[in-house]
């Protein structure tokens, strides 16, 4: 269904406005697009949550102006275009948002076209909770840790509701310490209007190991998370980042920085080259979430603990493309009583 949004103007930013702004438009509109005016308010390009991510991993600088960051070759409507001739346009670009620009450069609207039988999705989703959670003794003693309670219900069930909205409805959670606390909390799943079903690890299999125990390979990409990482991401997103980009495996990433409290001083032997004051070092860290092809758990082992990690290394030795899904979203992995505390302070802190 192609709509033309009342809400377009939500979607305009300055050329001078930061990529800070730029997501903060996209979550506050909704709309999944930010049109981008010069300083005469004219029309000059477009942003995607796509873009954001790309430009993420160049810099991580969300103070970068957004006009390096604009697609400025997106296409645009005209004004005096007919519902059929905008309809037939985006088919054939594949498009769901077009800006309506005039000749002079005027933004007047925005057409939007959201696929009705979209709205569910047909992949699955694995959530990863077989763990001991060791480190978060004594409160794993008697309760896996994904079943841990945030504002009063399991982080597991967190994560189910976030993969709802985002049109996910099929869930295999794969279990092995205390695994029958967690099938008797969510059942078939029916009670939240779900299906769940369940791998039973004998052994710990690691963070992907699990996946080898599935009787049936699915025909569409997997989703794939952790069940101790709570996070505001889209897993829909993530998904169709992977699809769009003809991967094999993709991973969730996230910027990490380490800020060096000293001068630190360059060496050549024992000859002084140069000074870094207090310098800082960014690298990029396993968001423990992942969307993979079907076709990668026909060269997994059965019944073999693999991690995440390993599972990539394998794909790209034998040359299949896996790519970087770079988040900006909170994100916290619960591995610790400290992270738990993180958890429980920022859901009490939205109550």
């Amino acid at each position: 269904m192609i709509t033309l949004k009342s809400s377009w103007k939500k979607s305009l930013l300055s050329q001078s406005a930061s990529l800070r702004d730029a997501i903060k438009s996209l979550d506050d509109s909704g709309l999944k697009i930010v049109l981008v005016l010069d300083g005469n308010s004219k029309f000059i390009g477009t942003i995607t949550d796509g873009d954001i991510r790309r430009s993420l991993l160049k810099s991580n600088d969300l103070n970068l102006p957004i006009s390096f960051v604009a697609n400025k070759k997106s296409f645009t409507i005209s004004p005096t275009s007919s519902q059929e001739e905008v309809r037939q346009i985006m088919r054939v670009k594949g498009a769901q948002q077009v800006p309506v620009v005039d000749a002079q450069g005027i933004v007047s609207g925005l057409y939007s076209w959201m696929p009705e039988d979209l709205k569910l999705r047909p992949n699955q989703m694995v959530i990863m909770a077989g763990g001991k959670g060791s480190r978060l003794l004594p409160l794993t003693a008697d309760c896996p840790k994904p079943m841990l309670k945030i504002s009063g219900k399991p982080m597991l069930e967190h994560i189910i509701e976030r993969a709802i909205e985002d049109g996910f409805n099929k869930f295999i959670i794969s279990i092995n310490y205390l695994g029958e606390q967690i099938k008797q909390h969510f059942g078939d799943g029916k009670k939240i209007g779900v299906e769940v079903t369940y791998l039973e690890e004998s052994l710990p299999m690691g963070t992907a190991g699990a996946l080898s125990l599935l009787d049936v390979i699915p025909m569409e990409p997997l989703v794939i998370t952790n069940g101790d990482v709570l996070t505001e991401i889209s897993y829909g997103s993530l998904l169709d980042f992977h699809i769009d980009h003809s991967a094999h495996a993709t991973m969730a990433i996230r910027p990490h920085i380490l800020k060096n409290p000293y001068g630190v001083v360059r060496l050549n032997g024992i000859n002084i080259n140069g000074f870094d004051e207090k310098p800082i070092t960014k690298s990029y860290i396993n968001a423990g979430v992942y969307a993979i092809n079907p076709d990668v758990l026909k060269l997994m082992k059965k019944n073999e603990p693999l991690d995440m990690p390993m599972l990539f290394d394998n794909l790209s030795r034998k040359g299949k493309q896996c790519i970087a899904y770079p988040m900006h979203e909170h994100w916290i992995d619960i591995g610790a009583p400290h992270d738990y505390q993180e958890a429980l302070n920022l859901f009490l802190g939205r109550g």
